[in-house]
């Protein structure tokens, strides 16, 4: 009879140099381990200095008597210097993990002190024990590919304009209404405020009214951009052949899905990830639910909002409008059903629920074929 092996799995076997990075705006602090109850070694090198970053980690092999093709195995926390670190370390040969930086542990007992030494000495920590099998230790951070990454900088600008758009509307109301006037702000605006007098019958002030002019121009400009954008964005619509744009005319067949929304589901969700389960979709959203359960207690605290901010406002505000588009769909009736006839505070939380659905539904939709049951798609 064979003998079971019972012993317990502590980690790798073969060396493994350890390397942490706190990335900041000049400099870089690395941290160097090869294990448990090693003081780190910490080195400073200048921001984005690749040569020194692979000098430093030579010299590291050196200390602590490691063959030159030793495992390597690094982390940083994602940030401003998004994804090139990675993919420059990938093309070393260097094992690298980019982490979600709300995951990471803290203590909650007092006041977290932090410096870039104790940021770096955590990170190889957790490094050593994620390595060590302890998987949910922290949230790793899914990379894209250069071409997925590159083709949200569109949707993107485009809604950091919409927004400055309405800035600059906001603004101009503001002002206006400081000198009790109300204006509409329309391609006419500047012929209008010509005519325009305070409440005392005095036209504004020179001051105001320059201010006025620039806001203005302002406005205009940004709303010439999004103009461009949204025709860039209608052009590749009528003749890319990318597959991500095959899935955004995909989504566009059905009812209460717009232009908007199917494009940012699309490049921000469903494009370059290779979704399993339904859970994984709500999860990577943030609609997943955190129940509370000790003691005998048992409340819900909602959803963690972990996710993706905007596909889930996104996937909200459709979920509004799916109950008015598809008046007809199992995911309406089942939300009619359980919180039509309920108080306003049920029916947003129920609007929730049904935003999870329906982005599993979606995501089924363009993986499998699978319409959802009793959806209507559009007319020619």
């Amino acid at each position: 009879m064979s003998e079971t092996n019972n012993t317990p799995n502590y980690g790798p076997l073969e060396p493994t140099l350890y390397l942490a990075f706190e990335l900041g705006n000049t400099d870089w602090m690395l941290g160097f381990t090869i294990g448990l109850g090693q003081a780190p070694r910490r080195r400073k090198i200048k921001a984005g200095d690749l040569i020194g970053l692979e000098r430093e980690i030579e010299r590291a092999k050196k200390r602590f008597g490691l063959p030159q093709e030793v495992r390597v195995l690094s982390c940083y926390e994602a940030g401003r210097d998004g994804f090139w670190l990675h993919r420059h370390l990938d093309s070393q040969a260097v094992e690298n993990l980019v982490v979600d930086s709300a995951s990471i542990e803290v203590n909650r007992r007092a006041k977290r002190a932090k410096t870039d030494k104790l940021d770096v000495k955590k990170l190889l920590t957790m490094l050593l024990r994620y390595d060590s099998g302890e998987q949910k230790v922290w949230s790793v951070v899914h990379i894209p590919s250069i071409e997925a990454e590159d083709s949200r900088h569109l949707h993107r600008q485009l809604s950091t304009f919409k927004s400055d758009r309405t800035r600059h509307v906001n603004r101009i109301k503001g002002l206006l209404v400081g000198q009790g006037v109300r204006l509409p702000v329309k391609t006419d605006f500047l012929e209008r405020l010509e005519r325009v007098r305070r409440w005392d019958g005095r036209p504004l002030p020179p001051g105001l009214r320059s201010r006025l002019e620039r806001e203005y121009a302002g406005y205009q400009f940004v709303a010439e951009q999004v103009q461009e954008l949204e025709a860039e964005r209608r052009e590749l619509l009528r003749t890319s052949t990318e597959p991500n744009v095959e899935q955004v005319r995909q989504l566009l067949q059905l009812r209460g899905i717009g232009e908007n929304s199917s494009w940012l589901f699309v490049m921000e969700f469903f494009s370059w990830r290779n979704f399993r389960t339904r859970r994984q979709v709500g999860g990577l959203a943030g609609l997943t639910p955190t129940p509370y359960q000790s003691s005998g207690q048992s409340r819900e605290q909602g959803i963690d909002k972990s996710g993706n901010s905007p596909v889930r406002s996104m996937a909200i505000e459709i979920a509004w409008g799916w109950l008015r588009h598809q008046p007809e769909s199992e995911l309406t009736l089942w939300y009619q059903k359980r919180f039509g006839q309920g108080s306003k505070r049920l029916r947003k939380i129920g609007i929730v629920a049904l935003a999870r659905k329906l982005l599993i539904a979606l995501w089924r939709y363009l993986d499998y074929g699978e319409i959802p049951p009793g959806a209507q798609l559009k007319t020619a």
